[in-house]
């Protein structure tokens, strides 16, 4: 029997032979386990059970917990008797994590006391017209129009000669037509779309290159054995030109979240630096040292 079971047994045992509500159970201070030189007691592991269990599942659990925290103990006693020499390192590195994770936690209360989430739309046009250069896109968008229509659709060129127009009296006609028809409409005439997504609404083929389509901002079509597709693409925008602010907008407000959150901290750095000096909390030493108040040369060491 592993140990895991019979520490199962064990806490049930005592569990229905006391017969003891769970809390006043674990208040006890009996020893559970000794490993690596350490003694896990009951009054340590109580604090770990989750609340709402009762009799054998909370023996179950303890016995999971205690075989965990053998297994650990003597894995922490092996490794500290193989690494006894890189004893000062750790203690280094767990003093820098601990440090670096004050400081975080102190910058994140600035941040959180002090940060405006809100960005207007004027700062988010400035961003993008100072850095669009930096932004470029890596395969082409369209702006466009698919109908989809039945095979026996009879004022087929009447349809084309709407789509080919501009005009709000034929665009109005357009989708009258398609509405009455039920045809299927995939407008993409607001927004910039992969040109890979505009062709998954076109019978296209996964071999053929369409690129050729992009060069024309005519109505073409296509076809299946079920259906006629006519397509007009309005806007193109090709591989390298600058991404549209349209896509962008989310990527440039987290940009501008980030540079207040620096801000923020290197103001409060400047100022918690500041204050210190005046209240002479800060001093430099050795040749060459500046006093930060007056700039001039301090104590040498």
């Amino acid at each position: 029997m592993n140990l895991r079971a019979k520490i199962t047994i064990a806490v049930g045992a005592l569990l229905l032979a006391g017969c003891r509500e769970l809390p006043r159970y674990f208040a006890g201070d009996e020893i559970l386990a000794r490993a690596g030189g350490k003694e896990l007691r009951l009054r340590d592991v109580g604090q770990a059970v989750p609340q709402g269990l009762t009799g054998q599942d909370s023996a179950a659990f303890v016995g999971v917990y205690v075989d965990r925290w053998v297994r650990k103990q003597l894995k922490l006693q092996e490794a500290e008797v193989l690494f006894s020499s890189s004893e000062a390192d750790i203690d280094r590195m767990v003093e820098e994590y601990r440090q670096a994770l004050l400081i975080r936690k102190l910058d994140q209360q600035y941040v959180d006391r002090s940060i405006d989430t809100v960005f207007t739309e004027e700062e988010i046009a400035a961003y993008y017209n100072a850095h669009k250069g930096d932004f470029r896109l890596e395969r082409p968008l369209v702006k466009g129009l698919i109908v989809r229509f039945g095979e026996g659709y009879r004022q087929a060129a009447k349809l084309r000669t709407l789509m080919a127009s501009d005009k709000p009296a034929q665009q109005r006609d357009l989708r009258d037509i398609c509405a009455k028809n039920d045809f299927t409409v995939s407008d993409f005439r607001d927004r910039w779309v992969d040109f890979s997504e505009f062709l998954s609404y076109l019978p296209a083929l996964q071999s053929q290159n369409y690129d050729p389509v992009l060069a024309s901002s005519a109505v073409q079509q296509m076809r299946d054995n079920e259906s006629h597709y006519f397509f007009r693409i309005e806007a193109v925008l090709r591989e390298g030109e600058p991404v549209p602010l349209e896509r962008l907008r989310p990527t440039i407000r987290r940009i501008l979240f980030n540079q207040r959150q620096g801000e923020i901290i290197r103001r409060h750095e400047e100022e918690l630096y500041e204050r210190a000096v005046e209240n002479g909390e800060v001093k430099l030493f050795g040749r060459g040292a500046q006093s930060p108040a007056s700039g001039e040369e301090t104590e040498k060491g």
